[in-house]
């Protein structure tokens, strides 16, 4: 056969092979490491609310918030946009992993996204759990700021005639 014949067959069919393989592979993995759609994501969601830091795991499935007034959000990874709360301290339970990387955190209000969280260093999870531990403690204080504030209603003495 003619050599050009070869190439009218061969180009076309490498071109059809090539956006078939693009097709093919998942877009979604391209998303999950992307921290600016979480940002854009988390400010759709809570507009008021300044992020001063954020932590992706490992795997690129969740990402945990640090606000600017101490709170701390969670955003989960759903494909193409990100499902966002806030970490409520007194509804969540978090313990370590053996390996040192992550830790386990059990959302009482929204079981489906408790699980195991692994960042890329000890460090890493270690700052994430301080987060987590100072919006408890935040909290905590702000229920004993609330406690102190209200006094205590003494009954008054009553003068019986």
């Amino acid at each position: 056969m003619n050599p050009a014949v070869w190439i009218l067959i061969l180009v076309p069919l490498g071109f059809f092979g090539m956006y078939v393989w693009r097709m093919k592979r998942d877009p979604d993995e391209d998303d999950r490491h992307d921290a600016g759609q979480a940002i854009l994501d988390f400010a759709r969601a809570f507009p008021t609310e300044a992020i001063r830091s954020l932590h992706m795991t490992v795997d690129g499935n969740a990402v945990f918030v640090r606000l600017h007034d101490n709170k701390a959000g969670f955003m989960r990874n759903m494909g193409k946009h990100h499902a966002c709360m806030m970490i409520d301290p007194e509804r969540i339970t978090v313990e370590h992993l053996e390996t040192g990387d992550g830790f386990v955190v059990t959302f009482i209000d929204n079981p489906k996204y408790s699980g195991a969280y692994r960042f890329k260093s000890a460090g890493e999870a270690a700052e994430v759990s301080l987060w987590l531990l100072g919006s408890y403690l935040e909290a905590a204080e702000h229920v004993a700021d609330q406690a102190a504030e209200d006094p205590v209603s003494t009954p008054s003495p009553t003068s019986s005639t």
